[in-house]
């Protein structure tokens, strides 16, 4: 099975917006990136979709959500300043199906690294910008290899 880990599409400075960083939504650039994400995990057998509660990562995926008729899960271990040994934990429970996970850009690479120790092979340069997607493949229930597919649609 795959799991497809999404971080969430631009959202402009941090330092810029006013309010609460976690209500922060994604910009005109944000938007162009989450058409991309949504045409390029639209074809593929997706049985889930969770998300950080932060409204940018919810703004990034719920429109693949809402493409493939499936509920966004709102789920805290996807939530930044989660720990990767969490995220892992989530990512476990879910080695048997197809899902997609929206994440932040400190999440992700401690999830990466629980996925190293745990023997996993890294396909490509492990990176984590805004609006990339990482294919992480399990079989029989334990993952074995992690692609950095990058930015769709910019080459």
């Amino acid at each position: 099975m795959t799991l497809f880990l999404v971080r969430h599409a631009h959202a402009g400075d941090r330092y810029q917006w006013h309010g609460d960083d976690a209500e922060r939504p994604i910009s005109p650039k944000g938007l162009r990136q989450t058409e991309a994400i949504t045409a390029a995990l639209a074809a593929e057998p997706v049985g889930r979709v969770l998300s950080s509660p932060y409204v940018r990562c919810r703004q990034t995926i719920a429109p693949l959500a809402d493409r493939l008729s499936l509920q966004l899960e709102l789920e805290d271990l996807l939530a930044e300043g989660t720990s990767g040994r969490a995220a892992m934990t989530l990512a476990k429970t879910l080695a048997d199906t197809v899902a997609v996970l929206c994440s932040h850009g400190d999440v992700i690479p401690e999830l990466l690294s629980e996925l190293i120790a745990d023997g996993v092979r890294m396909i490509g340069p492990r990176k984590c910008e805004k609006g990339s997607i990482w294919r992480i493949d399990a079989v029989d229930g334990r993952f074995t290899a992690a692609t950095y597919l990058g930015r769709p649609g910019e080459g």
